[in-house]
Protein backbone atom coordinates (compact mmCIF):
# COMPACT_ATOMS: atom_id res chain seq x y z
CA UNK A 1 0.00 0.00 0.00
CA UNK A 2 1.25 3.46 -0.93
CA UNK A 3 2.29 5.41 2.19
CA UNK A 4 3.69 8.56 0.58
CA UNK A 5 3.42 10.67 -2.52
CA UNK A 6 5.98 10.01 -5.26
CA UNK A 7 9.09 12.19 -5.48
CA UNK A 8 7.75 14.10 -8.52
CA UNK A 9 4.47 14.74 -6.68
CA UNK A 10 6.36 16.04 -3.64
CA UNK A 11 8.61 18.28 -5.74
CA UNK A 12 5.61 19.74 -7.56
CA UNK A 13 3.78 20.29 -4.26
CA UNK A 14 6.59 22.30 -2.67
CA UNK A 15 7.52 24.18 -5.84
CA UNK A 16 3.90 25.21 -6.28
CA UNK A 17 3.64 26.17 -2.61
CA UNK A 18 6.58 28.57 -3.00
CA UNK A 19 5.25 30.08 -6.24
CA UNK A 20 1.71 30.46 -4.90
CA UNK A 21 2.89 32.13 -1.70
CA UNK A 22 5.14 34.41 -3.74
CA UNK A 23 2.23 35.54 -5.90
CA UNK A 24 -0.14 35.90 -2.94
CA UNK A 25 2.30 37.80 -0.74
CA UNK A 26 3.67 40.08 -3.44
CA UNK A 27 0.45 40.91 -5.27
CA UNK A 28 -0.02 44.51 -4.06
CA UNK A 29 1.58 45.89 -7.21
CA UNK A 30 -1.17 44.21 -9.21
CA UNK A 31 -3.74 46.50 -7.60
CA UNK A 32 -1.81 49.51 -8.87
CA UNK A 33 -1.30 47.81 -12.23
CA UNK A 34 -5.03 47.05 -12.50
CA UNK A 35 -6.04 50.63 -11.72
CA UNK A 36 -3.72 51.93 -14.43
CA UNK A 37 -4.41 49.16 -16.95
CA UNK A 38 -8.20 49.24 -16.69
CA UNK A 39 -8.15 53.04 -16.45
CA UNK A 40 -6.23 53.24 -19.75
CA UNK A 41 -3.41 55.16 -18.06
CA UNK A 42 0.32 54.80 -18.72
CA UNK A 43 2.00 52.03 -16.76
CA UNK A 44 5.48 52.81 -15.38
CA UNK A 45 8.15 50.27 -16.39
CA UNK A 46 8.74 49.04 -12.82
CA UNK A 47 5.01 48.34 -12.38
CA UNK A 48 4.90 46.56 -15.75
CA UNK A 49 7.94 44.46 -14.83
CA UNK A 50 6.36 43.43 -11.53
CA UNK A 51 3.06 42.67 -13.27
CA UNK A 52 4.86 40.53 -15.85
CA UNK A 53 6.63 38.58 -13.10
CA UNK A 54 3.29 38.00 -11.35
CA UNK A 55 1.73 36.82 -14.64
CA UNK A 56 4.64 34.52 -15.53
CA UNK A 57 4.60 32.96 -12.07
CA UNK A 58 0.84 32.45 -12.44
CA UNK A 59 1.32 30.73 -15.79
CA UNK A 60 4.01 28.52 -14.24
CA UNK A 61 1.57 27.62 -11.45
CA UNK A 62 -1.04 26.66 -14.05
CA UNK A 63 1.43 24.46 -15.96
CA UNK A 64 2.68 22.80 -12.78
CA UNK A 65 -0.90 22.29 -11.57
CA UNK A 66 -1.82 20.48 -14.78
CA UNK A 67 1.27 18.27 -14.47
CA UNK A 68 0.47 17.64 -10.83
CA UNK A 69 -3.14 16.78 -11.61
CA UNK A 70 -1.98 14.28 -14.26
CA UNK A 71 0.38 12.70 -11.73
CA UNK A 72 -2.38 12.58 -9.12
CA UNK A 73 -4.70 10.82 -11.54
CA UNK A 74 -1.98 8.43 -12.77
CA UNK A 75 -0.29 7.67 -9.45
CA UNK A 76 -3.05 8.35 -6.95
CA UNK A 77 -2.55 9.38 -3.35
CA UNK A 78 -1.87 7.48 -0.15
CA UNK A 79 -5.01 6.47 1.75
CA UNK A 80 -6.23 8.57 4.64
CA UNK A 81 -4.79 7.49 8.00
CA UNK A 82 -7.09 5.17 9.95
CA UNK A 83 -6.97 7.59 12.90
CA UNK A 84 -8.70 10.27 10.83
CA UNK A 85 -12.45 10.53 11.51
CA UNK A 86 -14.76 10.02 8.53
CA UNK A 87 -15.97 13.63 8.52
CA UNK A 88 -12.36 14.85 8.40
CA UNK A 89 -11.69 12.57 5.44
CA UNK A 90 -14.56 14.21 3.57
CA UNK A 91 -13.33 17.71 4.47
CA UNK A 92 -9.77 16.79 3.43
CA UNK A 93 -10.92 15.36 0.10
CA UNK A 94 -13.08 18.39 -0.69
CA UNK A 95 -10.28 20.77 0.34
CA UNK A 96 -7.69 19.00 -1.82
CA UNK A 97 -9.88 18.96 -4.93
CA UNK A 98 -10.91 22.58 -4.32
CA UNK A 99 -7.22 23.50 -4.17
CA UNK A 100 -6.61 21.73 -7.49
CA UNK A 101 -9.54 23.65 -8.99
CA UNK A 102 -8.15 26.96 -7.70
CA UNK A 103 -4.69 26.13 -9.07
CA UNK A 104 -6.30 26.01 -12.51
CA UNK A 105 -9.12 28.58 -12.49
CA UNK A 106 -7.23 31.33 -10.68
CA UNK A 107 -4.38 31.50 -13.23
CA UNK A 108 -6.93 31.30 -16.05
CA UNK A 109 -8.77 34.29 -14.57
CA UNK A 110 -5.43 36.09 -14.24
CA UNK A 111 -4.68 35.37 -17.90
CA UNK A 112 -8.11 36.70 -18.84
CA UNK A 113 -7.50 39.88 -16.86
CA UNK A 114 -3.87 40.48 -17.84
CA UNK A 115 -3.77 39.45 -21.49
CA UNK A 116 -7.39 40.05 -22.54
CA UNK A 117 -8.30 42.99 -20.28
CA UNK A 118 -11.33 41.15 -18.93
CA UNK A 119 -12.62 43.14 -15.96
CA UNK A 120 -14.84 40.34 -14.64
CA UNK A 121 -11.89 37.97 -14.60
CA UNK A 122 -9.79 40.57 -12.77
CA UNK A 123 -12.56 41.17 -10.22
CA UNK A 124 -12.89 37.43 -9.54
CA UNK A 125 -9.11 36.90 -9.49
CA UNK A 126 -8.36 39.54 -6.87
CA UNK A 127 -11.65 39.10 -5.03
CA UNK A 128 -13.33 35.85 -4.16
CA UNK A 129 -10.66 33.62 -5.74
CA UNK A 130 -7.84 35.15 -3.70
CA UNK A 131 -9.92 34.92 -0.52
CA UNK A 132 -10.96 31.33 -1.26
CA UNK A 133 -7.37 30.32 -1.95
CA UNK A 134 -6.18 31.77 1.39
CA UNK A 135 -9.01 29.92 3.19
CA UNK A 136 -8.16 26.63 1.46
CA UNK A 137 -4.46 27.04 2.26
CA UNK A 138 -5.39 27.72 5.89
CA UNK A 139 -7.58 24.60 6.01
CA UNK A 140 -4.81 22.55 4.42
CA UNK A 141 -2.21 23.71 6.95
CA UNK A 142 -4.67 23.29 9.84
CA UNK A 143 -5.34 19.74 8.69
CA UNK A 144 -1.63 18.93 8.66
CA UNK A 145 -1.22 20.40 12.16
CA UNK A 146 -4.18 18.44 13.55
CA UNK A 147 -2.80 15.24 12.04
CA UNK A 148 0.70 15.91 13.29
CA UNK A 149 -0.03 17.06 16.82
CA UNK A 150 -3.52 15.82 17.76
CA UNK A 151 -3.95 12.52 15.96
CA UNK A 152 -0.16 12.02 15.79
CA UNK A 153 -0.31 10.40 12.35
CA UNK A 154 2.94 12.01 11.14
CA UNK A 155 1.11 12.76 7.89
CA UNK A 156 3.67 15.41 6.98
CA UNK A 157 6.10 12.61 6.09
CA UNK A 158 3.91 11.73 3.07
CA UNK A 159 4.84 15.07 1.48
CA UNK A 160 8.39 15.44 2.78
CA UNK A 161 10.62 12.40 3.07
CA UNK A 162 8.27 9.76 1.74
Amino acid sequence: MKTAFSLPQRILHWLMAVLILFNLLFSDVMTTFGELYFGDKPIPPEIMTSANIHAYVGIAILALALARLCLRIAQGAPPHPVEEPAVSRVVATITHWALYAMFIIMPLAGIGAFYFKNGMAAFAHIGWMKTALWILIGLHILGVLVHQFYWKTNIIRRMTSG
